[in-house]
């Protein structure tokens, strides 16, 4: 499980994620100083910290590098979960816990989860329906 991303490492890696193709140190750079000021060393070295911690690839572009997500956002966000959740003493109470912190519109959207993963449902019988013979 990856530890969770410090502030500056989650700055970045939004960005990132949310432009889903390689950047470069100078891109990340201008985006932040709209938020803050921070120097271009320091955005180098966080993506030099990421790649090695494998959360981005990189690709040598000349003498700087282009970067890229290793996964999507919500593969890290998945991963946290799935970390707290397996940590608990009482996962039922953790999940159910946590269930009761949600909106209605986030419940939603994992009663719509489950579905897409549980897959179609196989229509079982008809109650109430004789079952056809089979012929023997």
């Amino acid at each position: 499980m990856p530890r969770p991303l410090g502030e500056l490492e989650d700055a970045v890696m939004t960005r990132v994620w949310k432009w889903n193709r390689p950047v470069t140190v100078r891109e990340v750079l201008e985006d932040l100083q709209q938020e803050r000021s921070i120097a271009y060393t320091t955005v180098m070295t966080v993506l030099d910290n990421l790649h090695q911690k494998g959360w981005v690839r990189r690709e040598a572009e000349g003498r700087a590098y282009r970067y890229e997500a290793v996964s999507t956002r919500a593969a890290y966000a998945a991963a946290l979960m799935n970390d707290a959740w397996s940590q608990s003493d009482n996962p039922a109470a953790a999940l159910v816990a946590f269930f009761g912190m949600m909106s209605e519109e986030q419940r939603q959207a994992l009663r719509d989860a489950i579905r897409i993963v549980q897959g179609p449902e196989t229509p079982g019988p008809n109650p109430g329906s004789v079952p056809e013979a089979d012929g023997r």
